[in-house]
């Protein structure tokens, strides 16, 4: 008579282990940590139509704090300016077969991240937006064309977008700045005779100096 042999219970048994984060790791969650708490989370803007009316909520129990945290997304209290701003970025992204809800709510993550100071920046911030929209639009049709003339055509409109872009960039910058660009010069080396020029030196909003003899 032969013996069966018993079987372990734990031999083919899986042991799993709690992960151990890796220094990257920690390092990772606590720059995130510390973003998260510049930039408060937005809930997720819902968006449906009814009898051909377009209605924006969120899933937030208390609708008023979300439209206090939207509001001060688009640095306004005007409730004319955000419905007039979240219509315009539902009507962009908005086609045949419907509204693009994730596309509403990652233009509307693109204002949040700019941090507009003023309406007027929250309205740059929207074209931005915008515009990197399009930009990104003809980047996928430049890959997909079939002949030269549709290659060329892209081309074009991509160009046009992503310089547009940029001059967006210039634009806020220099509006938040004033216009003005200011030097500091840290080391300055003047011969016998010369004279420097002591002072904050400034760009686009006129100059201002202060001649000092050198001795």
């Amino acid at each position: 008579m032969t013996k069966r042999r018993r079987k372990n219970p734990t031999k083919n048994k899986s042991v799993t282990t709690e992960y151990e984060p890796t220094p990257q790791d920690r390092a990772a969650a606590k720059a995130y940590a510390e973003r998260e708490n510049d930039l408060p989370p937005l809930s997720p803007l819902k968006i449906q139509k009814v009898d051909g009316v377009t209605h924006v909520t969120t899933d937030h129990p208390e609708q008023p704090y979300d439209k206090m945290k939207l509001a001060n997304a688009l640095a306004s209290t005007d409730d004319a300016f955000i419905d007039g701003i979240i219509t315009q970025l539902v009507k962009v992204r908005s086609q045949d077969q419907g509204v693009d809800e994730g596309g509403v709510n990652f233009m509307v993550s693109v204002i949040r991240g700019i941090e507009p100071q003023d309406q007027m920046e929250a309205m740059l911030a929207a074209q931005m937006a915008a515009v990197h929209n399009a930009t990104m639009t003809f980047a996928r049709r430049l890959n997909h064309v079939d002949n030269i003339q549709q290659q060329d055509s892209a081309e074009r409109a991509f160009n046009k977008l992503a310089r547009t872009f940029t001059m967006q960039m210039t634009a806020l910058k220099n509006y938040r700045t004033g216009g003005q660009q200011k030097i500091t010069v840290q080391h300055v080396n003047v011969e016998d005779g010369g004279q420097a020029i002591v002072g904050n030196i400034q760009g686009g909003g006129g100059q201002s100096k202060k001649s000092e003899p050198t001795s």
